[in-house]
């Protein structure tokens, strides 16, 4: 095994960066950037994993000019559980508090903020069918608590005016208003509330859902875009140094020997890992560490000596094209109890006819042996290896087709003509964890054990990364690791992140194309309908860089 030690760090950072960039086929390149301070830091921060948690802490820490050093196991950041919707309110959750919902709300803003390249502006449609005992009456003061919390962010900054005036957060339509609706003609390319409700006023099977329906603007979240931005956020930096296609083997506490608890005292860990492409194992000391393994959080649990209580779950959506659209339509959502026949129908427009679908039934986007728990002997709850499988080598083409056919005929139940839609041999799919014991929790943070400099982070919702990379901040702050209120850290809350300055929606779809296309989808499924406009996003970025 090769130990990189300080002295070694410049080069051997340059030679990853010099195999990327060599290899064609590879998105991640990672050049030197001339206009970078050429003082290198001293302290290091290890992040292991590089979804979104991972990758959003990484840009954070890196910003503030920390030594980041990210692993991921796959080809490319950001390759995780299905996700496609920014909860900007959590509508989709019935049952969960309204202090959540809010939290929520809160939090897509601020990511929007960072990531405004990977939104779909387009409203989603909530219908309450008439075989649920829930009322659409019953969701209406929630959601004047959201507008209201709305806001309240854009008197605190009127730059959070990103998902349009608080006003139209959310409207109402009556059946009434939809049959007059369904009698005009369809717009290709929507530009009002009305407009893109007049597909559904022709598609919906009105008789199967009570009224009002409600649109709320809650948009569509791209994760090709998502992985593009976060490896261009990354690029902006000479000390971020990202590994991916790499297996991290253990980590080892370096200053303590025998510390398999957190009741020890650390202040360097050691990482080993092996890059794929390389027949010997390496390592590399860092000061701190965070875990954000995504499901297999626990894995390093177990490594670092912490014991934890969380499940696991395995979750897929499916792709599916309808060439019968007859132009952009929002996302659709019909509300069911999770987890049994008739559990919530979720239909996500993608540009080209494109659609991504959950059903939280256990024949679509569940499964019955899918949730996973952990044991007294270890923080990592054991998924059936089928799902690991999968998760590694992709779906078996069998059971892909046959659930992807029930997806379909799932949602041609409340959109008859959506039967006409077919099946393309794809899914977004993956492990989520769930800290604790409660799977409704739709929002998470981050855990700290101070005295071994060790965090996790555990995100239901990848909205909550960037709070959970402040938490980390405060952290490294308390630890004196960083300094206290550096003018990078007060860029963050002015959402002056450098990547903005240098790229625009163009660049994001460059890299997000070839990101689907290497994972095996449909190029187009990495454009957007509707972008945040130019206009809005100059208020994004610094001026003058």
């Amino acid at each position: 095994m090769t130990t990189m030690t300080q002295s070694s760090n410049k080069n051997h950072a340059h030679s990853v960066k010099q195999d990327d960039s060599s290899d064609s086929s590879k998105v991640l390149s990672y050049g030197d950037h001339q206009n970078l301070p050429t003082k290198r830091p001293t302290k290091r921060v290890g992040i292991l994993g590089g979804g979104t948690a991972g990758s959003t802490i990484a840009i954070r820490l890196a910003a503030l000019g920390l030594e980041t050093y990210l692993f991921e196991k796959k080809k490319s950041l950001i390759d995780g559980p299905p996700m496609c919707h920014l909860h900007a309110g959590g509508n989709l959750y019935r049952e969960i508090p309204d202090e959540d919902c809010v939290a929520l709300l809160k939090q897509c803003i601020d990511i929007l903020r960072l990531y405004p390249y990977t939104i779909d502006v387009r409203p989603t449609v909530f219908a309450v069918p008439t075989r649920d005992e829930g009322l659409p009456e019953d969701l209406l003061p929630r959601l004047d608590i959201l507008t209201e919390a709305y806001q309240d962010l854009i008197e605190q900054d009127v730059n959070n005016k990103v998902l349009g005036e608080p006003e139209d957060y959310y409207q109402l339509y009556s059946h009434e208003q939809l049959l007059e609706l369904s009698e005009r003609e369809q717009v290709e390319v929507p530009s009002t509330v009305d407009e893109w409700m007049i597909p559904v006023a022709k598609y919906l099977d009105l008789n199967k859902v009570k009224f009002p329906l409600i649109v709320v603007q809650e948009y569509g979240w791209n994760i090709f875009r998502l992985a593009a931005s976060a490896q261009l956020a990354l690029e902006e930096y000479d000390h971020a140094h990202v590994f991916t296609d790499t297996t991290v083997q253990k980590v080892v506490p370096v200053d303590c020997e025998n510390c398999t608890n957190a009741d020890h005292h650390v202040t360097k860990w050691r990482i080993d890992y092996q890059q794929a492409n390389d027949s010997q194992a390496e390592s590399i000391e860092v000061d701190y560490l965070v875990n954000a393994c995504g499901f297999r959080t626990g894995v390093i649990d177990d490594m670092v000596g912490v014991e934890v209580t969380r499940m696991v779950e395995f979750k897929s959506s499916y792709v599916t094209h309808w060439g019968d659209a007859g132009g952009q339509i929002p996302e659709i959502i019909v509300y069911g109890q999770r987890g049994t026949p008739e559990g919530m129908a979720q239909l996500t427009p993608y540009p080209g006819g494109y659609f991504q679908i959950h059903g939280m039934s256990k024949a679509i986007t569940l499964f019955d042996d899918g949730l996973v728990a952990s044991s007294s002997d270890s923080a990592q709850p054991k998924l059936p290896q089928q799902y690991v499988h999968y998760i590694e080598d992709g779906w078996d083409k069998a059971p892909l087709q046959a659930r992807s056919q029930q997806a379909i005929e799932y949602v041609a139940e409340f959109v008859p003509t959506f039967n006409s839609a077919r099946t393309v041999g794809n899914a977004l799919y993956g492990g989520q964890q769930i800290p604790g014991e409660d799977d409704t929790l739709r929002v998470a943070d981050v855990s700290l054990y101070s005295n071994i400099r060790y965090a996790r982070a555990e995100n239901v919702k990848a909205s909550s990364t960037l709070i959970a990379a402040d938490q980390i901040v405060n952290e490294l702050t308390t630890l004196g690791l960083i300094q206290n209120d550096t003018p990078m850290n007060r860029s963050r809350y002015a959402h002056e992140w450098s990547y903005l300055t240098h790229n625009d929606g163009l660049a994001v779809d460059k890299v997000a194309r070839v990101l689907a296309e290497q994972r095996g989808f449909p190029i187009v499924m990495a454009d957007v309908n509707h972008s945040i406009r130019e206009a809005a996003l100059a208020d994004l970025s610094p001026a003058g860089v």
